[in-house]
């Protein structure tokens, strides 16, 4: 039986779609036929996965590097209790087929790059963007603009959400509505800001739809739109995007004619990692250990000595700390004190520098014992 035609098994499985006039069999089939790449197996990813599995995508692919952590169970629903410690694109692969054993799922356990983008992205016809970082979200852009892939685009923080359609045929890309990342001390993610758990199966839901609607050639898909959603008023608002001529991946002279990395990241030149620090611990020469995190925070878990002055306190008490000492400042990840370093440096404190990979990279290499967050 040819991979586009329908068993009658898929015929009843599939039967509240055939009903639709704008799907039918027809477009079940298209959609059997389908490939979607989602780049990400977390909280966006997690919803995206399931609804277009469960909607008879036929191929799936899953882009993800990391293993599930607790802290993930919160929002990241395609995962259990008893995945934790696992890949995710194995954990995600189980999950889909439990729900949909007819779907083909190629699971590309790696960190999505400049290198493998290409490979990756060859035989899918849409891209699910599920990353949760500026650099990623960049790469995922441009690698979808210069090979050809529409870019379904969601991004979470805290109770808000936004969706779109990036690098559609005459559509804008990610880089028309930003041109360039942040600057590195700006950037709210690496695990420090919080989210609603809900909030991811809001958007990646969106996203899911989204992918249907360009499959299937239905509906008005958010090609030139930004999706912006506001869960605690429970408020969707709709702004329009043009595409941007000057843009520098997708205008008329564009300046980015190759795949590169994007060089944001939660971290600053001035760093020092976790082993230096405990091997100057347990020497007895510590320097000043400064913990920027929020009081909630450092209740779960503390470096001992440490010192505790949250990043929004600590403009208004720089006297607190001596000018002359080294100071190591750390955060949950290293964004926060990376912006905390830059306000010790800007005031005179030469001597600052920031923990390499915050407190998660404390527990990770040296005090597993210490819960996580």
């Amino acid at each position: 039986m040819a991979r586009s035609e329908l068993s009658p098994r898929e015929r009843q499985r599939y039967s509240r779609h055939i009903l639709l006039p704008d799907v039918g069999e027809a477009g079940q089939r298209t959609l059997k036929a389908a490939r979607v790449l989602c780049v990400g197996a977390g909280g966006l990813g997690s919803p995206a996965l399931l609804y277009l599995a469960a909607a008879g995508v036929g191929t799936i692919g899953i882009v993800d590097f990391d293993a599930v952590d607790v802290t993930n169970l919160q929002r990241q629903i395609v995962h259990d209790t008893a995945s934790v410690g696992h890949s995710k694109v194995e954990s995600a692969r189980a999950r889909i087929a439990a729900l949909n054993p007819d779907v083909r799922v190629a699971t590309f356990n790696a960190k999505f790059s400049a290198a493998n983008a290409r490979a990756l992205l060859d035989g899918f016809d849409v891209v699910v963007d599920g990353t949760d970082n500026f650099p990623a979200r960049y790469l995922v852009n441009d690698a979808c603009v210069l090979y050809g892939k529409p870019n379904v685009w969601g991004s979470i923080f805290r109770f808000e959400g936004q969706a779109a359609v990036f690098a559609a045929r005459g559509g804008p890309c990610y880089r028309c509505l930003h041109p360039e990342p942040p600057p590195s001390d700006l950037i709210p993610n690496c695990a420090e800001a919080g989210v609603l758990g809900v909030l991811p199966g809001l958007i990646g839901t969106i996203q899911a739809t989204e992918a249907l609607k360009l499959i299937l050639g239905i509906g008005e898909p958010l090609v030139g739109k930004l999706l912006v959603v506001d869960a605690l008023k429970m408020r969707f608002r709709q702004l329009t995007l043009a595409k941007d001529p000057d843009c520098p991946i997708c205008g008329a002279r564009a300046t980015i004619t190759e795949l590169r990395e994007s060089g944001a990241r939660c971290e600053t030149a001035s760093s020092v990692s976790v082993s230096a620090l405990k091997a100057r611990i347990d020497a007895g020469n510590a320097p000043v250990i400064l913990d920027v995190r929020e009081p909630h925070e450092a209740a779960v878990c503390r470096i001992t000595g440490s010192r505790l002055i949250p990043l929004g306190e600590l403009p208004r008490r720089l006297d607190e700390l001596d000018r002359m000492s080294e100071i190591v400042v750390h955060c949950k990840s290293g964004g926060r004190s990376a912006a905390a370093v830059r306000i010790l440096q800007d005031a005179g404190f030469a001597r600052a520098t920031n923990l390499s990979g915050g407190i998660l990279q404390w527990i990770n290499e040296i005090d597993p014992a210490l819960p996580r967050y």
